[in-house]
């Protein structure tokens, strides 16, 4: 089965062709960051109407280099939730569209679990569960037990902030370009992260929840004094950012590794899916293998598939068509929230 994915849920308009939930023939991605750069992070008017433009060509691109027709597809899987509602309406209905008028079903699907499935899409891999699965990216931090495909149980999510808008923000503190992710690692490779100390937030009523808000009000006061604001003078020389950045990143990510394997220990899991962007980072996955030795085994979305990608969206949606055996209804609501 040849499976359309369409993914519009934030900033990226992304299109691909999967066979029968794995076999990646076409990938295509249009990155928005140029657009939203200018402001620190999505500004989602822009992001819809750059949908728009996008959509249709980026489609078109994707056929093309799976070498197949529209004639060939037999599914339509498209991002229902979470995310921004505009990005999301435009895919969406597209996805209906096409099911349309190429008589082909189409499904819904979960742009967070597909984070998780991205993991699973290695071609020689058979994933066995229970698992532990943990999303990392600018809108979603959370840890859950994986008992089946589409079956899960919340174990830990963030409070406040996703640990990527944590990143972009401390990376704006730092002066450093939008997404901030990507350019603190860059930076943290030159500093020392034991010259300063950061803790990420201590949930009571779940300690397996994060908290990121307190760490980056930490970095404002070490770079700009106590009590000082995001417009406050810089009170430090200028060569510690990079000593600044490293002990924030390292915080943040032993943070998510302690809570990872705590889980994985409770629950008897020896498999650790991750997905999301944050996943890219070298140092968290060092991190991850320093810190938990031969354990457990932890499993990464091949590459190009840890941003939002359609790849992933079609791979699962494969799946769920192969469960529910049926289109979605043409009343199928975007959503900005949809738990697992």
């Amino acid at each position: 089965m040849l499976v359309l994915g369409i993914e519009t849920t934030c900033d990226e308009t992304a299109c691909a062709v999967v066979r029968s939930g794995k076999e990646i023939l076409s990938n295509v991605i249009s990155s928005q960051i140029g657009i939203h750069k200018n402001y620190g992070g999505v500004y989602p008017e822009l992001a819809s109407r750059s949908h728009v433009d996008n959509l249709i060509p980026i489609l078109d691109l994707s056929l093309k280099e799976a070498g197949v027709t529209k004639d060939e597809i037999s599914l339509i899987a498209v991002s229902r939730a979470p995310g921004l509602i505009g990005s999301i309406t435009i895919g969406l209905n597209a996805a209906k569209a096409l099911s349309c008028v190429w008589d082909i079903p189409f499904v819904g699907v979960n742009h967070v679990e597909a984070h998780l499935y991205a993991s699973m899409m290695h071609e020689d891999l058979t994933p066995t569960f229970p698992a532990i699965g943990v999303v990392l990216s600018g809108g979603h931090t959370f840890i859950v037990k994986i008992n089946a495909l589409g079956s899960y149980t919340l174990i830990g999510t963030t409070v406040d902030d996703a640990i990527g808008e944590a990143f972009d923000k401390v990376g704006s503190l730092l002066d450093l370009p939008y997404p901030g992710g990507p350019e603190i690692e860059k930076l943290s490779l030159e500093g020392d992260p034991s010259l300063y100390s950061f803790k990420s937030g201590h949930v009571k009523t779940n300690p397996f929840h994060f908290s990121f808000s307190g760490i980056k009000t930490n970095v404002l006061y070490a770079l700009k004094g106590a009590n000082s604001s995001k417009s406050s003078p810089l009170l430090i020389d200028p060569s510690e950012k990079k000593n600044i950045a490293a002990a924030f990143q390292e915080s943040v990510f032993l943070d998510v590794i302690k809570k990872t394997t705590r889980a994985a220990e409770l629950y008897g899991c020896k498999d650790i899916y991750l997905g999301g962007g944050v996943t890219q980072s070298q140092i968290l996955r060092d991190l991850f293998k320093a810190h938990s030795s031969d354990k457990y085994n932890f499993y990464y979305p091949p590459k190009g598939l840890s941003l939002d990608n359609a790849a992933m969206i079609a791979g699962l949606g494969f799946h769920l068509f192969q469960q529910e055996g049926k289109s979605d209804d043409l009343n199928l609501e975007a959503l900005p929230r949809l738990p697992l």
